[in-house]
C-alpha cells in the first residue's frame, strides 16, 4: 500500500478550529475543509445577524484556508 502526501493547513486569517479537526488538510493534492462558522478571525466573534451576512464570512474564512493551502 502505497503512502499518501498529508499535509495540515493553518492560517492566522481564519479562525481556529474549535474542535478537535484542522481548519484544512491536503491529501495528494486535494484539499478538504471543516467545521466552518461566521466567526472573525482577529475577535472570534460571530459575524452578521442574517444568514447572507454570515455566509458571506464563512466563504472568506474557506477562501483565507483554500489561499494558505495553495489553492487561491
Amino acid at each position: 500500500m502505497a503512502h499518501k502526501a498529508l499535509g495540515i493547513v493553518v492560517t492566522q486569517r481564519a479562525p481556529k478550529a474549535i474542535g478537535p479537526y484542522s481548519q484544512a488538510v491536503v491529501v495528494d493534492g486535494m484539499v478538504y475543509t471543516a467545521g466552518q462558522i461566521p466567526l472573525d478571525p482577529e475577535t472570534g466573534a460571530i459575524v452578521g445577524q442574517t444568514t447572507p451576512e454570515q455566509v458571506e464570512q464563512v466563504l472568506k474564512n474557506l477562501g483565507a484556508i483554500l489561499k494558505a493551502a495553495g489553492s487561491g
